[in-house]
């Protein structure tokens, strides 16, 4: 059936039952064992009903990947924008966005599920899976990083020449070392650690790019 045909009674709950029963089975199963007859199950709804509203299980994949990346990058556009509006105090500005960065915010651990699949499956998932994902997920908050970091240096609280590079290096130094001992997400770890290597990274990343020293 077109997804262009007009939406009839009791569509869009059915769409959205579909649509979080395959974030579930998913982030449960990965891409490759997950089946449509699970996502039916899941769901409350037959197979037919699910080709109804997509074309195939590559679509939906992608179709739920799209629409929880689309709702995380917003969310944490509003991190970034909310903990680097006062430039008075930009260390615990960037170091409680690091944190939040760091682990996965509350009501979206199905997504970072979904990411912990697209890691593992990397090599059996078709190409533009991991481009629409980077595209509309980490680069979006790059982007958005970068331009919060070069107006911070225009206005002299930071020496960001470069303020993509900058984003990058905050990035990794804030995160990356609770992304790779959690596996994003996976396995929680006690607040303090997360506190030690957050604040650790922010240090660095004053260090490097700070106006004081």
């Amino acid at each position: 059936m077109d997804q262009t045909t007009a939406p009839r009674s009791g569509r869009p709950a059915k769409r959205a039952a579909i649509d979080c029963a395959a974030r579930t089975v998913f982030g449960r199963e990965g891409f490759t064992r997950a089946s449509v007859d699970a996502i039916a199950a899941e769901a409350g709804v037959s197979k037919r009903t699910i080709y109804n509203h997509h074309q195939d299980k590559e679509h939906l994949f992608l179709s739920v990947l799209r629409e929880s990346t689309h709702a995380v990058a917003a969310h944490q556009e509003e991190l970034i924008d909310r903990h680097l509006s006062d430039p008075a105090d930009l260390a615990a500005g960037l170091a409680a966005l690091g944190r939040a960065l760091a682990t996965p915010q509350e009501g979206f651990e199905e997504h970072f599920a979904l990411v912990r699949v697209i890691f593992a499956e990397a090599s059996r998932l078709p190409p533009e899976f991991i481009d629409s994902w980077r595209e509309e997920g980490p680069r979006r908050i790059a982007e958005r990083l970068a331009e919060r970091l070069a107006g911070l240096t225009a206005a002299g609280h930071l020496r960001a020449d470069d303020p993509a590079r900058a984003a990058a290096h905050f990035t990794q130094l804030a995160t990356s070392e609770v992304y790779e001992r959690s596996f994003h997400g996976a396995l929680p770890l006690p607040q303090a650690e997360v506190d030690a290597s957050v604040d650790a990274g922010v240090d660095a990343f004053l260090r490097l790019y700070g106006t004081r020293g």
